[in-house]
């Protein structure tokens, strides 16, 4: 297990209850710019400061915008939106086990009997997850939004790798994060009326300086590091421990929790997820992988 990426879980599976936080003091599109401005801030510096890597054509600097307007703008619209409404323990579940699902479904691979029987039981127990969340409430709607929200990031996934191969990563990312940043004001300034600075607690402002430090910036240079050393379908695999660490910091931080029926919906989309995962991916050697990136 490398080292690099469960660090990076770890601090992804946190965002959650750490967002949670946040817009629960702010509007759910202030945070979002807070977050990923001061992200894009953080990756600049370390940018100027690495002065490495290859220079980026025009042409190339475009589709790292675009992909930022996916990734970035897109999936952070909805998982703000959602937070608003739903508890976090709930995207920690929704977005990283969907999000696989969603791009398996998207790619025209060979069928076989794992991937079938990890898609029936994904999507089987998003039903039930679903239906446990209140019909009619806005838990439900937030759990829908944050269905959205994986269908952006698994978009973002797909679009990534095509678009953005050979790019320096620690260049594109911060170009991504930083045109997403951006895209981000144009709903936040119509809410920064109904912001209160001054009720904002020292405890929100510290998660806003972790989420801006940690679960995004650190984060994908952790991750991008750790993708160096395995391969794809590794660090795919290892998305699924996201969950726990949601999760984890969910029930203990903000003492929230999963009615049963969630509870057994989630039980049935994480192991679907995994099979799913896992039967579409035809094998691959770390060693092999680590030869093709040099």
């Amino acid at each position: 297990m490398n080292p690099s990426l469960l660090v990076t879980m770890a601090l992804f599976g946190s965002a959650f209850a750490g967002s949670k936080v946040v817009v629960e003091q702010l509007p759910h599109q202030v945070a979002a710019v807070l977050r990923f401005g001061g992200a894009a801030l953080i990756l600049l510096t370390v940018v100027f400061a690495r002065r490495r890597g290859a220079r980026l054509t025009r042409a190339q600097i475009i589709r790292c915008g675009l992909v930022g307007l996916l990734g970035v703008f897109a999936y952070n619209v909805f998982f703000f939106w959602a937070l608003s409404l739903a508890p976090s323990i709930d995207g920690s579940v929704i977005v990283p086990v969907m999000s696989p699902i969603l791009v398996v479904l998207a790619r025209p691979e060979r069928t076989t009997p794992f991937r079938i029987a990890g898609l029936l039981f994904g999507l089987t127990g998003a039903v039930v997850f679903f239906t446990g969340a209140r019909l009619g409430g806005p838990r439900l709607l937030g759990d829908l939004l944050f269905l959205l929200g994986a269908g952006a990031w698994a978009a973002y996934s797909i679009t990534s790798k095509r678009v953005l191969a050979g790019v320096d990563p620690l260049r594109a990312t911060t170009i991504a994060t930083g045109v997403g940043a951006i895209a981000l004001l144009i709903p936040a300034v119509p809410a920064l009326p109904a912001a209160h600075w001054g009720a904002v607690s020292g405890t929100a402002w510290a998660a806003l300086a972790y989420l801006a430090a940690g679960p995004t910036a650190l984060a994908y240079l952790l991750y991008y590091r750790g993708l160096a050393k395995v391969s794809p379908s590794t660090a795919t695999i290892m998305m699924f421990t996201v969950p726990l660490f949601g999760v984890t910091c969910s029930a203990l931080l903000l003492h929230e929790s999963f009615t049963a029926t969630q509870l057994a919906g989630a039980a049935l989309m994480l192991p679907g997820a995994i099979l799913a995962v896992a039967g579409a991916r035809p094998s691959e050697s770390p060693r092999r992988w680590r030869l093709a990136r040099r």
